[in-house]
């Protein structure tokens, strides 16, 4: 693990380099925020930004989403990495939604977790976008970066979630989307360009993915 001092400057440097880092799934309320986030788990925010604009004209409201045909609801996010259960976790989450929570997106990560297709990080995610909550949500970027840097050890990204929660802190929501930006644009899964790095003099990894 990096000492406490060289902690400090990762989380210093990721928000200095990223202060306006947001996520780029278009929603405009939180229960298009829901199904957004479920649609991109294992598949990019661009393949969900191009799926959802016909989804949300056939199904405007979670009350819609609810009443919907598997099988339309299929064919409408056939593009999307595993559709078939997310189609069905769609219907299910937001038939809960309208049953226990009288159509509104709960937002308590007890409540969320509940919910159909909503895991740790689907929760956290929608947690920070719908009230900026301090929340670390792990994808394969934030995972990738965090172990690079050995900033944890963690086998999953749930366990990675509690480990960079305690190293952090404060401004969890906004380092997960420093992190995710910066292993999209630098510190890529393949050819991370390591010699333009902020973080080189520090990282234990540097240069050994190339």
């Amino acid at each position: 693990m990096l000492n406490k001092k060289d902690i400090l400057k990762v989380k210093t440097l990721f928000l200095e380099h990223f202060k306006d880092a947001s996520s780029e799934l278009v929603f405009k309320n939180n229960y298009e925020l829901i199904v957004c986030v479920i649609l991109s788990a294992q598949c990019t925010d661009k393949r969900v930004n191009l799926i959802t604009p016909a989804l949300f004209e056939k199904y405007p409201s979670v009350f819609d989403l609810a009443n919907a045909k598997l099988s339309t609801l299929k064919n409408l996010i056939q593009t999307c990495s595993f559709f078939n259960n997310k189609a069905s976790n769609l219907i299910q989450m937001a038939k809960a939604v309208v049953d226990k929570f009288g159509g509104e997106i709960p937002l308590n990560e007890k409540d969320l977790l509940s919910l159909a297709g909503v895991g740790i990080k689907t929760a956290h995610v929608v947690l920070i976008e719908a009230k900026g909550a301090n929340f670390m949500a792990v994808d394969t970027h934030v995972f990738r970066v965090s172990h690079r840097l050995n900033l944890t050890t963690a086998k999953t990204p749930e366990l990675a979630d509690k480990e960079l929660t305690k190293l952090f802190k404060t401004d969890l929501n906004r380092l997960h989307q420093a992190m995710i930006w910066f292993g999209r644009q630098t510190c890529k899964a393949i050819n991370p360009k390591c010699d333009e790095c902020f973080l080189n003099q520090i990282c234990p990894s540097f240069g050994k993915f190339n």
